[in-house]
């Protein structure tokens, strides 16, 4: 039988992934899907907490944070849209380059 404990190691599982995946990648579009995974890693362990305790506001705070990661995925592709057309590749060391 699964446990709380099982979804709560699964939801550390994948936050460590995603961790290692923001600090190793010197990739933009790479980070992004990294901070997804962490997104994803914290709604894990929301509607776990939340189905064991039989009370929907996990479950409510996990819906909002798929809201904000589509929105934040929006607007993050944009300008990654923009800087790609202007540098011609996504690394993040010529990210200095980025001011007004």
């Amino acid at each position: 039988m699964i446990t709380l404990n099982h979804y709560l190691l699964l939801s550390v599982l994948v936050f460590v992934i995603g961790l290692v995946g923001i600090m190793r990648r010197k990739n933009l579009l790479m980070l992004f899907f990294s901070t997804e995974i962490l997104l994803n890693a914290a709604n894990i362990g929301l509607v776990a907490i939340s189905s064991y305790y039989n009370d929907i506001s996990g479950q409510i705070f996990a819906f909002f944070i798929i809201a904000i990661a589509a929105s934040e995925v929006a607007v993050g592709l944009g300008l990654l849209i923009v800087w790609y057309r202007k540098n011609k590749n996504l690394d993040l060391d010529n990210l200095n380059q980025m001011h007004g």
